[in-house]
Parts: structure tokens; sequence; C-alpha cells
């Protein structure tokens, strides 16, 4: 099997934001036994993770480079939490409200993802788009889960950040690393 590399392309929110939600991570770890979201910096998913052979690295590159989204800079608003409560691997998040600048950033990178990668499926999840900002996740157990939605469906979090950068971020296989970035 040829080498492989793994990436995804996020919103990065300013290190006031990045460091209030890290710190809800934190309270995950020490006090659910969840810590598997510690591993990825706070970031709301634009395009989920996707492999590439390796030789096409530069070639990303430069696609990612030449992105033109349909969207000017606009402000995320984070409100209060929400979750995917699924049996085996429930996840927990901040939850970024809706706009319109946030959904066509995000309709523009699929669209141009689509366009270039034909023969990378997008899967039904990501067209029907649900922004979030993990906080648990993988190592939650549905009991913890439900320990932690007692608690975080009644906090209150609210805060904003200007999105006018995305970024490019690649798995070295321990953890994410933004290896681009552009202008929105």
């Amino acid at each position: 099997m040829s080498d492989q590399n793994l990436y995804f392309i996020a919103l990065i929110p300013h290190e006031t934001v990045a460091g209030e939600v890290t710190d809800f991570k934190n309270d995950f770890a020490a006090n659910y036994n969840s810590s598997r979201a510690l591993r990825t910096m706070p970031h709301i998913t634009l395009k989920a993770p996707f492999k590439l052979e390796a030789r096409e690295h530069n070639n990303l590159l430069n696609w990612f480079d030449g992105i033109r989204p349909m969207a000017e800079s606009f402000i995320v608003e984070l409100e209060d939490f929400g979750s995917f409560p699924n049996k085996d691997n429930p996840v927990i998040y901040v939850k970024p409200v809706m706009t319109p600048g946030l959904e066509r950033l995000q309709k523009s990178i699929l669209n141009a993802f689509e366009h270039s990668y034909p023969d990378i499926s997008i899967p039904y999840t990501e067209r029907n788009f649900h922004p979030h900002m993990t906080i648990a996740f993988r190592d939650l157990t549905p009991e913890q889960y439900a320990r932690a939605m007692d608690v975080y469906q009644h906090k209150k979090y609210s805060a904003t950040f200007r999105a006018d950068k995305f970024y490019l971020l690649q798995h070295n296989g321990e953890q994410w690393n933004v290896i681009a970035e552009r202008s929105i």
C-alpha cells in the first residue's frame, strides 16, 4: 500500500477563545475521564479528515492556496453546549451559531474540494453541516456522557472570534499541525 497523508480544513479561534475551550476539555479529562479531545486544538471543521497519497501533498497545498471562498470575513459566535448523543461514541461540544458567513465558507470549501478531488466522496453528514467545537468524544463513555450532560446542558458560555482565515492541517502520526493558512 502506498504512503498516504491525513488532512482536514478548519477555522481556529484566537488564543483567548482557544484557551477557554481547552479549559472545558481539561474539565472533561479531570471530571469525566475523557481526555482524547485534548489531542486536537480547538477548531470548527470545515472539511472533515481525508486521505491523499503522499505524492499529492504539493498539489494539495497549491489547491488550498487557490481556494477563493465565496465568503467575507465574519464573526463566529459560540453559544453554550450541545451534543451528538450516539450510543457508542457520544460527543459534547461548544455550539457555534450557524450564520450565513459560516455556512457559505463551508459550502464553498466543499464545492472546491469536490471539484478538484471528485474521487473522494463527501458523506451526507458533512454536506449537512452542523458546526461544532468538540470538547469530549471517543473516550467519553455513555455513563460519563450522561453525567456531563446533566451539568453542561445548563452551563452557559458565550464568546466570539473573527473568522478571517481558515487552515489546512495535517496529521503527523501523533498530532494535527497547521501546514497552511488562507485568508477569507
